[in-house]
């Protein structure tokens, strides 16, 4: 149990980072989403590759699936443009909200029953990612959101598959390896396509790319392969809506970030929901 809470603690930062990294390197221009997803996809590919290799020199890495592959692509792509018209927090809560509705739904499905307690939690953290979408100043654009939510529901959807997985290095590696090929085609399209956004990067950019794809993916996906094994689907969703609020303190903190009465109540709302379905759903296995 305690080696599955630190390896979720340690994916949740990471998770939270990625939003950061990614709304750091879009927003003031230093390169265009599609190289950002290339590089990412690249690093994190080139560095589960090699801790693989340190840890076993004949390591398979050729673990996961082209779905998996699919999946990892549909939530990377459309989360980093996405991240062109919308603040850190906003796109961490709209993601990981899009990612409890499908991996608790899912859960329903295969015979999850959730008791009282975890479905006011639910509902009261789906309530709080729901003031969001409400009318005024603050709210998120329209084609910004439908893209985060693609990219929940793609998100949860490849961490469903994860919960299968024995070798989670191995899988996580062969996922990021299998998604390069449609990472470069996508940056391939932005260089040579006439597209409104044009592929371009610099070297600040490309580092915080990297770095995306190195730690805050490559790294952190793997912690997060090695801790579901040890969740249900309904605590894997819930646990990821602390990532937005990690994300908003963070984009306050070092991005510049507007904290603004929707966010904070927003983030309230989710953490507090959150909250009640864990504690409800320890009373259950007491």
């Amino acid at each position: 149990m305690t080696r599955t809470a630190v390896f979720c603690v340690l994916a949740l930062l990471g998770f939270a980072a990625n939003s950061l990294l990614t709304r750091l390197a879009l927003r003031p221009g230093l390169i265009d989403p599609a190289s950002f997803v290339a590089v990412r996809i690249a690093t994190g590919a080139l560095t589960l590759v090699l801790i693989a290799r340190l840890r076993r020199p004949r390591a398979d890495v050729r673990g996961g699936g082209v779905l998996s592959a699919l999946l990892l692509f549909g939530y990377a792509a459309p989360f980093s443009y996405a991240y062109l018209r919308m603040t850190a927090g906003t796109g961490a809560l709209v993601l990981f909200g899009s990612v409890q509705v499908t991996m608790s739904g899912w859960g329903l499905l295969r015979g999850d029953r959730p008791r009282a307690a975890e479905w006011l939690g639910m509902i009261v953290a789906l309530v709080g990612l729901a003031l969001l979408t409400l009318p005024g100043a603050s709210r998120p654009d329209r084609s910004s959101l439908v893209l985060m939510i693609v990219a929940g529901v793609a998100w949860g959807a490849y961490s469903l598959r994860g919960r299968g997985n024995r070798d989670a290095l191995g899988a996580t590696a062969g996922n990021f390896l299998r998604c390069l090929p449609l990472a470069l085609l996508l940056a391939g399209w932005a260089w040579l396509a006439p597209t409104s956004v044009a592929g371009h990067l610099e070297l600040k950019g490309t580092l915080l790319a990297s770095l995306s794809g190195a730690f805050a993916s490559g790294v952190a996906y793997t912690f997060w392969y090695t801790a579901l094994p040890g969740m249900s689907a309904l605590v894997a969703a819930l646990v990821q809506l602390t990532v937005p609020v990690i994300a908003a303190a963070g984009a306050v903190a070092l991005l510049a970030e507007p904290l603004t009465a929707r966010l904070v109540g927003s983030g309230a709302a989710v953490l507090g929901g959150v909250c009640l379905a864990l504690a409800g759903r320890a009373r259950r296995f007491k």
